[in-house]
């Protein structure tokens, strides 16, 4: 059904103002999304050669799986005092990490990352991942350097930029009836050039933007969601236990790891977090386990194993708002196709700049013209009183 004169300046002047509020924020995580979607590759250029310092004293010889409390105890000589909260393996398996704070609180920029071959057992010469010019920059994309305010700020201006996008979809929709997709029309005042290029490359990323949009707006939201599985499925499995003191003593990694490869085999461990952090219960380990392919890599199942005696309790798969937080993120960053997809999301990354920018540079060269004439110039009928 064709929109009456009236509803369009409604609508125009939704998108006008949402897209001013939002525009510079998101021309910000454009700029500062580019090199991300890169991280991999950058990192890789830009790391000094991996150099192996130390060997472990244990290696488990039947399996030849390294000693996990090996890893746990030289971690923990390099940081006295403080605590382990998670032991992560990488996607290729060839690298473990010691994850240390000194509470279990503690926020992400202030724990130590200790890297290790996962085959030999050798302390490695890495720089932390927490550190740098790419972490710097995901810090600025992902929270303004203010951490959870700045990221539901930032949560805030997605949501407004989703209204921009529908808004603007719904105004270019009369124009597009008039004139072919996405023409720039020649002949015209720089300003009309201006105002086709924006609509252009608008129309040609909305399907982008909206994926990429609706994915980061999802991320900003990771810790009321996580909290909301804390006191959920966590609080669920850890119930039977209320009451009863955590462990004093807890058993070691390798017998939870051993556990759970008892009950899956072929189990691809993600990450073990330890009793009290903020991934497990007092009482239990929560070893998260990962599927075996680019997609389901993501789709996380936790097993929770009993830290006083080593047998898995529960293994659940992650509620549906964990697996779509999950899921965000490769889709976020063009991670699932490897390389090629990452040209594809930084190309079109790019036309979303060229898209913020331009709008931002039609409104401050604005002139007094009233509605219906700005209208005009996107070759929308003229909109009378009556309308």
């Amino acid at each position: 059904m064709a929109l009456s004169g009236k509803s369009i300046r409604n609508w125009y002047l939704v998108h006008k103002w949402s897209s001013l509020i939002c525009s510079v924020f998101l021309l910000m995580l454009c700029i500062t999304g580019l090199p991300l979607i890169f991280h991999d590759e950058i990192d890789q250029l830009t790391q000094a050669p991996v150099t192996q310092v130390s060997e472990l004293s244990e290696v488990a010889a039947e399996d030849s799986l390294i000693s996990l409390e090996a890893v746990v105890h030289e971690a923990k000589a390099e940081n006295p005092g403080w605590v382990l909260m998670f032991l992560t393996w990488n996607k290729d398996k060839s690298k473990v990490s010691a994850v240390l704070g000194e509470t279990m609180e503690a926020e992400e920029g202030d724990v130590h990352i200790i890297p290790f071959d996962s085959q030999t057992g050798k302390r490695l010469l890495l720089s932390p991942p927490n550190e740098g010019v790419m972490h710097f920059l995901l810090d600025l994309h992902a929270s303004l350097l203010m951490g959870l305010p700045g990221t539901l700020f930032l949560g805030l201006m997605g949501f407004v930029f989703m209204v921009s996008v529908v808004s603007g979809a719904v105004v270019y929709a009369p124009f597009m009836r008039r004139l072919p997709f996405a023409i720039v029309r020649k002949g015209c005042r720089n300003r009309v050039k201006w105002l086709d290029m924006h609509n252009m490359a608008g129309i040609i990323t909305l399907a982008w933007v909206s994926v990429v949009g609706i994915t980061g707006l999802i991320l900003t939201m990771i810790t009321p969601i996580t909290a909301i599985w804390q006191q959920g499925q966590l609080a669920d499995i850890a119930a039977p236990y209320k009451g009863i003191r955590p462990p004093t003593e807890q058993v070691s990694p390798d017998v939870v790891r051993g556990s759970i490869f008892n009950q899956v085999p072929d189990a691809d461990i993600s990450f073990i977090s330890w009793p009290g952090s903020p991934f497990a219960t007092p009482h239990h380990y929560t070893v998260a386990l990962r599927g075996d392919t680019p997609l389901t890599e993501r789709l996380i199942t936790v097993a929770l194993v009993d830290a006083r005696t080593g047998t898995v309790t529960a293994i659940e798969k992650t509620p549906w708002y964990i697996s779509m937080i999950n899921l965000s993120v490769p889709l976020h960053f063009g991670d699932y196709g490897g390389l090629p997809l990452k040209v594809i999301w930084a190309l079109l990354d790019i036309a979303a700049i060229i898209v913020l920018g331009s709008g931002l540079y039609l409104w401050l060269a604005r002139r007094n013209k009233s509605i219906e004439k700005r209208l005009a110039e996107l070759n929308i009928m003229p909109i009378t009183e009556s309308d």
